[in-house]
């Protein structure tokens, strides 16, 4: 079936599947205005307007499709109004600013579905903070009401935090004393990463389901600023003035139209213009190829501007994107992703010089960021990556950040025609264009910093790499000749495929940021792991447990043993 893609639910065969794109005219929950350089995105959730049917969103709670908005209305700030500065979240409720996320979608969801609920939300605030720091675009948690769980971790996210003094509204994590579960999206990380809140206040903070009051929530840090109702819209448009002067995005910019994807889904899989993914739903593995540009990309800032959504580097980011979150929502068993390459590997690098010569123009810089983004949400995908460099392949420079974010990397060596080997070329993409998660390049993690191979690496910048030379470097796992390639794939993707999909993520998430740790990974990773096994213990789901009770005025029943 061809899709254009802009409803939330897409059905192939008998299966119901998610979409992650949306337009603000569809929009159910969000309202995004925008007055010159000032957007202001205001929470008002539909409590009908859930995207799974079984519960209401009361009291501005969310779930997977209000987040889906989120995503859709920042990417709309990034590229269509590229002159906003700050952005400003409200609650569209009286007294709620956002409780969080709906604690009767998550006891009704399956295990999965709250894992990867979470990581798409974490993902979403993340992407918030990764646009602060590198494209100037700033934002402000204007909080009224009672601010609790999510919807706390989501100011948690902003650059800073005003709160209003009326007495009543609160800050609060309240998911250890009331659901017996970790707040999901980064606040524990973030109080004490981010804002710098003392552990032993922290401890309090986290362990009191009534919350914090805007004076002391002041004191320990947990928000900036405050004040009374009669002054709170003076606070506001003082802090908007501050993080405006801050911003470094560009004044009267005029912005794009992100034009619908399309996308083609059927049996075989997902098919896009520049990326696509062929599923083997019996073998588990998703089969993903990314294209270079047939023709030499636009190349001038107004022929950039002209082409807008349709640049072939934007399209790829988007659709690599979306590709990934259906693989990874809507083929949870598909636990084996082989990634390759294919294209003109001159075009591609034409491509990857324009992006460099015109870094500072805003719509390749919010390109760039798009790509940067895309690149993260792969880091940190809970599936087998394994990258293919055969014949036909082009992976260089921003192609081969494709290749350094999987787990093996296979190179084919054809000794005896040496001229039609595939080969790998590196550029300036790789030495600080797309940082990952860990605030690292993807060579220095695969090196673990090792500034000596660094160097080294330079010395072959723009040079063709053969196998021989470029497992000599490093730069790739093992490299079979054509004799024994099919077997030698086969065999490895046989095994990688029966071993257990639980201690494949486990080992995954462990191998794959060694060395120093940032905010982000500390979320991905011990978050992630501890929240996994939370899920799945009975004080937490089980017939008695705390998620599974709240809300039906019986106390949960726990099994007190520490393990």
């Amino acid at each position: 079936m061809s899709v254009e893609q802009g409803n939330l639910k897409l059905e192939q065969g008998d299966r119901d599947m998610v979409s992650f794109a949306t337009h603000p005219s569809r929009y159910q929950h969000w309202t995004l205005s925008v007055e010159r350089d000032l957007a202001r995105l205001k929470l008002d959730v539909h409590e009908d307007g859930g995207i799974k049917p079984g519960y209401k969103l009361k009291l501005n709670s969310y779930d997977l499709g209000v987040d889906i908005e989120l995503h859709d209305a920042i990417n709309r700030i990034r590229f269509e109004h590229p002159a906003v500065k700050v952005v400003v979240f409200e609650s569209g409720k009286e007294k709620i600013w956002c409780s969080g996320a709906n604690i009767y979608m998550l006891g009704l969801s399956t295990h999965g579905w709250k894992v990867n609920f979470c990581k798409f939300t974490n993902e979403t605030r993340n992407g918030l903070e990764d646009s602060s720091r590198h494209d100037g675009l700033k934002t402000l948690a204007a909080v009224t009401g009672a601010c609790a769980g999510g919807g706390y971790e989501l100011a948690l996210a902003c650059d800073r935090i005003v709160m209003v003094d009326d007495r009543s509204s609160t800050v609060s994590l309240p998911e250890v004393p009331l659901l017996g579960v970790l707040p999901g999206t980064g606040g524990l990380t973030r109080i004490t990463d981010k804002r710098k809140v003392r552990r032993d206040l922290a401890d309090i903070f986290c362990t009191t389901s009534e919350g914090v009051r805007a004076d002391r929530a002041k004191g320990w840090k947990l928000i900036d600023a405050l004040a009374k109702p009669q002054q709170f819209q003076q606070l506001v448009a003082a802090e908007v003035e501050s993080l405006r002067a801050s911003s470094t995005r560009t004044a009267g910019a005029k912005g794009i139209e992100l034009t619908p994807l399309q996308v083609t889904i059927d049996a075989l899989g997902y098919h896009y213009s520049t990326v696509g993914a062929m599923v083997d739903r019996d073998t588990r593995i998703a089969t993903i190829t990314v294209n270079a540009p047939a023709a030499q990309i636009e190349s001038a800032p107004q022929a950039i501007e002209s082409a807008g959504a349709s640049w072939w580097p934007l399209r790829l980011a988007r659709e690599l994107d979306d590709l990934i979150l259906n693989l990874r929502t809507n083929e949870p068993e598909t636990g084996t992703w082989v990634i390759q390459t294919r294209g003109d590997v001159n075009q591609l690098l034409h491509a990857d010089a324009v992006l460099e010569k015109h870094q500072s123009h805003w719509l390749v810089r919010e390109t760039i960021g798009a790509l940067r983004r895309t690149l993260a949400r792969l880091d940190v995908t809970s599936r087998s990556l394994i990258a293919l460099v055969d014949a036909g392949s082009c992976f260089a420079g921003t192609f081969y950040e494709l290749a350094l974010a999987c787990d093996r990397i296979y190179m084919l060596d054809l000794p005896d025609a040496p001229d039609a080997a595939p080969a790998l070329q590196l550029n300036v993409a790789n030495f600080g264009r797309y940082p990952a998660v860990n605030g690292l390049t993807r060579l220095q993690t695969r090196f673990n910093e090792d500034e000596s191979t660094i160097s080294q690496l330079r010395g072959v910048l723009e040079s063709p790499l053969r196998a021989d030379q470029a497992l000599a470097l490093g730069l790739v796992t093992l490299t079979p000749d054509d004799i024994d390639w099919d077997d030698e794939i086969r065999i490895m993707l046989e095994e990688r495929s029966s071993l257990s999909p639980d201690a494949l993520t486990g080992m995954e998430a462990s191998l794959r940021f060694p060395g120093r740790e940032t905010m982000e990974t500390r979320v991905f990773g011990r978050l992630s792991a501890w929240q996994n096994w939370i899920f799945i213990r009975p004080n937490a789901v089980g017939a008695d447990g705390a998620l599974k009770l709240f809300g039906t005025g019986k106390k949960a029943r726990f099994d007190w043993k520490r393990i």
